[in-house]
């Protein structure tokens, strides 16, 4: 029996990722799959690339706000999409130095191992992501999935919990660790036999506040925004 924690979508929210790391150095886990989106949204990202770089047992994939920010810090093309927040990228950038920046350049788009497949959302055949599914299926993502032999697909990108289970696979997220609409940080845990998946939302408890009100204190762009969309308006 294999068992995985799988964190997504942190956005730059340190103190729910210190509190999650803790969480899983209680539960016996093998191997932590990081699945994107460390920085971007929150204020956070040196904090929360520092506390992933102390981890001993952890794999990444690369997210679309962390090719966002790199591309801010570099002057590239800006990604599809992302457009109108590159003023909030910009400021992201300007508060990291190149070790940061070329560390989340160089994640991969996807991690495959033993018929599992990690990787921040899914994507075309060259690699680019592919619009969110609004209303998700089992029977959407078989289809898509059709010619690969993958037992297990964990992703993120889409905030929300989705937890699929087909005679073909296992797809799960569990949900955005960094952006949620109260003080609670989500992260998933799977264990894998050769007879079966098991996935497990797994939701702790945080103190958000100090968090929540650096937006407004670091002049965080787009901050009402954010605080309104991302994290529910708790303050």
């Amino acid at each position: 029996m294999k068992k995985y924690a799988i964190i997504t979508d942190i956005h730059g929210n340190s103190p729910a990722l210190r509190a999650v790391l803790y969480d899983i150095r209680n539960r016996d886990i093998e191997h932590i799959y990081c699945l994107g989106d460390l920085v971007g949204i929150g204020p956070n990202s040196k904090e929360v690339i520092d506390l992933l770089w102390e981890q001993e047992n952890i794999s990444f994939v690369q997210g679309n706000h962390d090719n966002a920010v790199v591309a801010a810090f570099y002057d590239r093309e800006i990604p599809e999409g992302h457009e109108h927040v590159r003023i909030h990228h910009k400021w992201l950038a300007e508060r990291m130095n190149e070790d940061y920046i070329r560390f989340l350049d160089y994640l991969p788009p996807r991690i495959e191992i033993d018929g599992c497949l990690f990787v921040h959302y899914h994507l075309d055949q060259q690699n680019k992501f592919l619009p969110i599914d609004n209303v998700p299926t089992g029977e959407k993502l078989d289809l898509l999935y059709k010619d690969e032999a993958m037992r297990l697909v964990c992703f993120g990108h889409h905030h929300i919990v989705h937890d699929f289970i087909t005679p073909k696979a296992v797809y799960f997220n569990p949900g955005s660790l960094g952006c949620y609409h109260k003080p609670v940080a989500r992260y998933g845990i799977v264990q894998i036999s050769k007879q079966a998946v098991k996935t497990q939302v797994v939701e702790v408890p945080y103190d958000n506040s100090k968090f929540l009100w650096s937006y407004r204190e670091l002049g965080v762009p787009d901050s009402d925004f954010i605080l309104k969309v991302f994290h529910g308006g708790q303050i």
